[in-house]
C-alpha cells in the first residue's frame, strides 16, 4: 500500500508540475518528460530529472526550480535575436548561454515570489552539489557560473546565496573596470534581450573571452565597406582572434535546437543591404544595376558556399510520389525483404537481445531500507529475531538514445545497393523500436542531373566566377524520430522509384543530419552515414576547384567528430571511407550491408555498456577507499 502511495503521489507530482510549466511558458503545446538525466530543453520539448517515489520537500523544491527556469526561457527568450550574436569560442559562447539564462530567470520571477522561492532553492541546492562554501580560489568555480551568478546579482538585487560568497568576492575583486561597468549596464538592459546580448558581448570581451564586436555593429549599421563585401560574395574577414571560417563552423555547428531557424532570420535580415550594395555596383558598369547574386550563409565551413538556396528542398517522402505508386514500390520492396530477411533478422535479434539485456532490471538486496523484500520474511517467521529485509531497485546504464541513419540517394547507388540500404534500413528501425531506442531514416541527393534552376540562375547572371555549389539539394525524410516504424514502413518503398537518385553532395547532407540530431532531447545520439563514394555533383566541380566538395565534407566531419556531441560512424559500399571518418568500415558487397550495420551498432551499444560499467565500479572503489 504505502509503494502504491508513493507512486501515485510521484505522478501527482509530475502532473502539476507539467502543468505549471506550460501555463508559466504560455506555451500549451510544450511535451513535458520527466527522464534519468540533466534537465534540458529542445525547441518545445522540456526533460526534467525523474522525481523519486519518496519526493522529499528539497528534492519538490529542485525540481519546481528546474521547471520554472525552463519555463521562463521559453516564455522570455527569442533564439533567432541570441543566436545573432552568439560568439565563436565554446568558453565564451558557455557564459553568453549563462548570462541569457540568468536574465529569464529574473526577469520571468520578478512579480512572481513561488517562482523566485523554487528558483532560488535550485540556486542553494546547486551551491551545495558543486561544494561553493569550499572553496578558496576563483579558478575552481567554472567562469559562466560566476558570471552569471554576478549578473543575477546586479540584476535583481538579491544576493546569491550565502554558499557562494567568499568564492564570488574573489571573481569581484578580479573583475576591472570595464566588465563591473558592463555588469551594471546588463541590469538596465535586462528587458530588451538585444541589448542585453550587446553588453555581454561587452562583458565578454572585457574579459578577453570573446573579440569585441566591431564587425557585428558596422553589420547592424549598414555601413558600405561590410556592403561591399557581401555584395561581391566574399566572406567578412574584418574579425579579430577566432577568424570568420570558425564563426561561421559555430553558427552552422552549434548545439542549440533552432540554429536553422536563426540562420533563416539572418539571411532574410541581410536581403535589403544586399539590393543597395549589388545597386550601387551596377551604377558604375554599363547596362545598369546587375541581377544580385546571393549572400554566402553561415553554414559555409572552409569557403564553401552555395550560389542561391532558393531551390533547395527538404521534403518528407509521402509528398514525392501519390500513395498509389509509394504502395506499389513498397510491396516491391517487400518482395526484395523475403530473401535477406533470414540472415538481417538473426543479426537484429542479437542486437536486440544485448540491448535488452542493457536495460534489465537490477536489485540490491539486505538494505537497511528500501521497500520490503518479501521473499525473505519466511527467515524472519522462523526466527523472530532476525531484522527485515529490504530491497532497492538500481539505476540502469542504458542512457536514453536516438539513430539516425543517413543514405546516400545518388545515381550511383542504383540498383542491388540502395535496395539493400532500404531494407537494412526498415529492419534497424524495426529492431530498435522494439528497444525503446528512436530511429530518424534520411536520404540525399539533388533535384536535377549537371546542375537545376541554380546553375541557370548562374548563367542568367552572367556566369561569376567562383559561384560555389550548382545544383539544387533534396534531403528527404523517410522516417522521423518520433514516427512509430508502422505509420513510416512504406515510405522506404521510395528508394526504389526511379529518376530518384542524382548525385550526392555529402557534405551539406552530413549537416542537414548532424542539426536535426542535436536538436533531439535524447542524451545519446548516434549518427550512422551509408555511402558508396565521395560527394560528386559535375555541375559544381567543373567551375570550382576539383577538390571543393571534398574538401567541405572532411571540414564538416572534422566538427562533428570535435564537438562529441554527436556518435558518428560511416559504411562504405565498394568506397574507402576510412579516409573521411574516424570510425569508419567499408565493404566489398551490398549483401554484406545488413550484417555491419548490426556489427558497428552492436559495438556502440557495448561500448556505451562498457563505459557505464567502467564508471560505476570506479564510483564503487572510491566509496571502498
Amino acid at each position: 500500500m504505502a509503494g502504491s502511495s508513493d507512486n501515485s503521489r510521484s505522478e501527482d507530482f509530475k502532473r502539476a508540475t507539467a502543468g505549471a510549466l506550460r501555463a508559466i511558458a504560455q506555451e500549451p503545446e510544450v511535451q513535458v518528460a520527466f527522464q534519468p538525466g540533466p534537465t534540458g530543453l529542445a525547441g518545445k520539448r522540456a526533460r526534467l530529472p525523474a522525481p523519486t517515489r519518496q519526493l522529499p520537500a528539497a528534492e519538490m523544491a529542485r525540481l519546481r526550480g528546474a521547471a520554472d527556469a525552463i519555463a521562463l526561457r521559453l516564455r522570455h527568450h527569442d533564439d533567432a535575436v541570441h543566436a545573432a550574436r552568439s560568439p565563436a569560442r565554446r568558453e565564451a559562447r558557455e557564459v553568453y548561454d549563462a548570462l541569457e539564462q540568468a536574465r529569464v530567470e529574473v526577469v520571468g520571477s520578478r512579480h512572481m515570489a513561488g517562482v523566485q522561492a523554487n528558483l532560488t532553492a535550485r540556486l542553494v541546492d546547486e551551491a551545495e552539489a558543486e561544494g561553493y562554501a569550499r572553496m578558496t580560489r576563483k579558478e575552481q568555480m567554472s567562469t559562466h557560473a560566476a558570471l552569471a551568478m554576478l549578473a543575477r546579482e546586479r540584476m535583481s538585487g538579491v544576493p546569491a546565496p550565502a554558499q557562494m560568497q567568499e568564492v564570488l568576492k574573489l571573481w569581484r575583486d578580479d573583475l576591472g573596470a570595464a566588465a563591473d561597468h558592463a555588469l551594471r549596464d546588463m541590469a538596465a538592459a535586462q528587458d530588451d534581450q538585444d541589448a542585453f546580448n550587446k553588453v555581454a558581448r561587452r562583458l565578454l570581451a572585457a574579459l578577453e573571452l570573446a573579440e569585441s564586436e566591431v564587425e557585428t555593429d558596422s553589420q547592424e549599421d549598414g555601413e558600405e565597406g561590410e556592403e561591399g563585401n557581401q555584395e561581391a560574395g566574399q566572406p567578412d574577414t574584418s574579425q579579430d582572434g577566432e577568424g570568420t571560417a570558425e564563426t561561421e563552423q559555430e553558427s552552422m555547428l552549434g548545439a542549440t535546437p533552432d540554429d536553422t531557424e536563426g540562420d533563416t532570420v539572418d539571411e532574410e535580415s541581410g536581403e535589403a543591404a544586399e539590393e543597395d550594395a549589388a545597386a550601387a555596383e551596377g551604377e558604375d558598369k554599363p547596362g545598369g544595376p546587375q541581377p544580385r547574386r546571393e549572400r554566402p550563409t553561415p553554414d559555409s565551413l572552409a569557403g564553401y558556399t552555395a550560389f542561391t538556396r532558393q531551390f533547395d528542398e527538404e521534403i518528407d517522402a509521402v509528398d514525392l510520389c501519390d500513395a498509389d505508386e509509394l504502395t506499389r514500390l513498397r510491396q516491391q520492396l517487400d518482395q526484395q525483404l523475403q530473401n535477406l530477411q533470414g540472415v538481417v533478422s538473426k543479426l537484429a535479434n542479437r542486437l536486440q537481445r544485448r540491448l535488452m539485456a542493457q536495460q534489465q532490471r537490477a536489485w540490491d538486496f539486505d538494505l537497511e531500507e528500501g521497500l520490503l523484500d518479501v521473499g525473505r520474511l519466511a527467515r524472519v517467521v522462523v526466527n523472530p529475531t532476525q531484522s527485515l529485509s529490504y530491497k532497492k531497485e538500481r539505476e540502469t546504464q542504458f542512457r536514453d538514445t536516438v539513430v539516425t541513419l543517413l543514405i546516400d540517394n545518388s545515381g550511383s547507388m542504383r540498383g542491388r545497393p540502395i535496395t539493400v540500404a532500404a531494407m537494412c534500413g526498415d529492419i534497424l528501425a524495426r529492431t530498435l523500436e522494439r528497444c525503446a531506442v528512436k530511429v530518424e531514416i534520411l536520404g540525399f541527393t539533388t533535384r536535377a542531373w549537371k546542375g537545376g534552376q541554380s546553375r541557370e540562375r548562374w548563367v542568367a547572371d552572367g556566369k561569376p566566377r567562383n559561384p560555389g555549389r550548382l545544383n539544387d539539394l533534396r534531403h528527404i525524410v523517410y522516417k522521423s524520430a518520433d514516427a512509430p516504424w508502422r505509420r513510416s514502413r512504406r515510405n522506404l518503398g521510395l528508394m526504389l522509384r526511379e529518376g530518384l537518385l542524382k548525385e550526392n553532395i555529402d557534405g551539406e547532407a552530413l549537416m542537414w543530419a548532424y542539426r536535426r540530431l542535436v536538436s533531439r532531447p535524447e542524451h545519446r545520439r548516434i549518427l550512422m552515414v551509408i555511402s558508396d563514394g565521395a560527394p560528386v555533383d559535375d555541375s559544381t566541380l567543373s567551375v570550382n576547384p576539383g577538390n571543393y566538395l571534398e574538401r567541405h565534407l572532411r571540414e564538416v566531419i572534422r566538427e562533428i567528430e570535435g564537438r562529441n556531441l554527436v556518435e558518428l560512424t560511416a559504411i562504405g559500399i565498394g568506397h574507402d571511407v576510412t579516409r573521411y571518418y574516424r570510425r569508419a568500415v567499408t565493404i566489398v558487397d551490398a549483401e554484406e550491408l545488413g550484417g555491419t550495420m548490426m556489427k558497428k551498432l552492436a559495438e556502440l551499444f557495448d561500448e556505451n555498456a562498457g563505459n557505464a560499467w567502467a564508471r560505476a565500479a570506479a564510483q564503487q572503489a572510491s566509496l571502498v577507499a
